[in-house]
């Protein structure tokens, strides 16, 4: 393996050495820090090497079978690879892999309730198969009618992600939204407060899934509430994905038996490549397949080749011991947490993250999260149901068990963990700007802590060593 990567960096810094230098320079930066970001893991080896082929160089605009390029025989069988692999292991009727990102997931999975939805009623209304055969009067009516449609999805600081119809996203501009939030009390989710909502909004699309939610979700009431409004109930997992495919999640909180559409991300929990994938029921296979030309450009062959293998892995037995382990650990987190007086939303997790509630330490997140990357520990900043201090400085630090699993990390080291946390937070005050006033962004961390802290982060990760075996000199 050394040699594959020691050949192909040498051949990088030929063109342009700094470059291969980054890419070195990520490297030991990972392997250096406590790698806490709910959202980011360790891909292995085989995906890796994957994405660096000359799979990137073909065009392949369309669908299996069907491209609008020629010589795209060895992209269909990539293609067709990763989405059975897909449908195996989540047990999906259809999948579609060729999106980039999840919110180009999303924004497929949003064309595509659209257009089966509103567009295809329209069309069989005017006695048309396609939308170049409508009138123009025909057409102005659909038009106004896929900007007159709602969407209700979980708030940003309640722990939704941005794309479930924040303003500054094109989720927000696309739909009248809504959004629905978490009890004031216990920080979950209020599934009768939310029914209330649905039924007096009546959405088109009801989104479940989270992005910084530590807790499990019941598919089965939500899909029970989308039934009762005519609402197409869309779920991302993107976070949670490899604790469904490890069937940590199973019953009413595993969405595919209930959601119409479920996107996901292929990295995160499921420790993929960088891109994005949507599932869906039979019925919207055909609206979801093309998401190519509707609002993707052309498929990333390198990338679907990855996450065929990457879900190949995925496949295996040993990755639902990981998806248990994934959980096992924010349980350990979360208890030496609060076992040492930190304040967590909701008390506690049953899923792969915690959501840390930094305003007992006197920071706000952005201080907290600053603090800890300058002791080795990477986590990174979340809003905390209404919190005071906006999106962008928060309250809150979100912190995942995900990468530091990959890297075999139990829940004594995870402990330990939790011990180092509180013991950086606890050291940390506010810092001033330099007008000297009180600055949300400064923080003041003694040096000797933050020595201390890497010393200790450095043992822990000397323990368990990231791609054992491959030495870039």
């Amino acid at each position: 393996m050394s040699a594959a990567y020691d050949n192909a960096l040498d051949v990088i810094a030929e063109v342009e050495p700094a470059v291969a230098g980054a890419i070195r320079g990520e490297l030991a930066d990972q392997r250096a820090s406590l790698k806490l970001i709910a959202s980011e893991n360790y891909a292995s080896p085989a995906v890796l090497l994957t994405m660096g082929t000359w799979l990137s160089d073909k065009y392949a605009e369309g669908t299996i079978g069907h491209r609008f390029y020629a010589g795209c025989q060895n992209i269909d069988t990539v293609e067709r690879l990763a989405a059975d692999h897909a449908t195996a292991l989540f047990g999906a009727q259809h999948a579609y892999v060729q999106p980039h990102s999840g919110i180009d997931a999303n924004l497929v999975a949003f064309w595509g309730i659209l257009a089966q939805r509103v567009e295809a009623p329209a069309l069989a209304a005017a006695g048309a198969r396609h939308v170049n055969d409508l009138s123009e009067d025909d057409w102005e009516r659909l038009r106004r009618a896929f900007g007159e449609q709602r969407a209700l999805g979980m708030s940003l600081d309640a722990g939704g992600h941005l794309t479930h119809g924040f303003r500054p996203n094109i989720s927000g501009k696309m739909f009248h939204q809504r959004s629905y939030g978490t009890d004031p009390n216990t920080g979950l989710l209020d599934y009768a407060a939310l029914r209330d909502m649905a039924r007096e909004f009546r959405p088109l699309v009801l989104i479940a899934g989270y992005s910084a939610y530590p807790r499990r979700i019941n598919f089965a009431i939500m899909r029970e509430i989308a039934d009762e409004v005519g609402a197409t109930l869309m779920v991302d997992m993107a976070h949670f994905a490899g604790l469904v495919a490890g069937k940590v999640f199973t019953g009413e909180h595993d969405p595919i038996p209930y959601a119409h559409v479920t996107t996901t991300t292929t990295h995160k929990s499921l420790r993929g490549p960088r891109g994005g994938m949507v599932l869906c029921q039979r019925e919207f296979a055909d609206s979801i397949d093309r998401g190519c030309p509707m609002v993707l450009g052309g498929p990333l062959g390198h990338v679907m080749a990855a996450k065929a293998v990457a879900l190949a892995e995925a496949r295996r037995p040993a990755f639902a011991d990981y998806a248990q382990a994934v959980a096992d650990n924010a349980i350990a987190l979360a208890d030496g947490l609060l076992r040492r007086g930190a304040r967590l939303v909701t008390g506690g997790t049953d899923n792969h993250l915690v959501l840390l509630d930094v305003t007992p330490y006197g920071l706000t997140g952005r201080q907290a999260e600053s603090a800890l990357l300058d002791a080795g520990i990477v986590t990174n900043r979340n809003s905390i149901p209404r919190d005071p201090n906006g999106a962008w400085y928060t309250s809150g630090v979100r912190i995942g068990t995900p990468a530091l699993t990959t890297r075999g990390f139990g829940p004594a080291e995870f402990d330990r963990v939790a011990e180092l946390i509180v013991g950086v937070l606890s050291a940390t005050s506010p810092g001033a700007g330099a007008d000297g006033r009180p600055s949300p962004a400064r923080f003041e961390l003694p040096e000797n802590v933050a020595d201390k802290t890497r010393a200790a982060a450095a043992e822990l990760l000397t323990a368990h060593p990231l791609y054992p075996g491959l030495d870039l000199g």
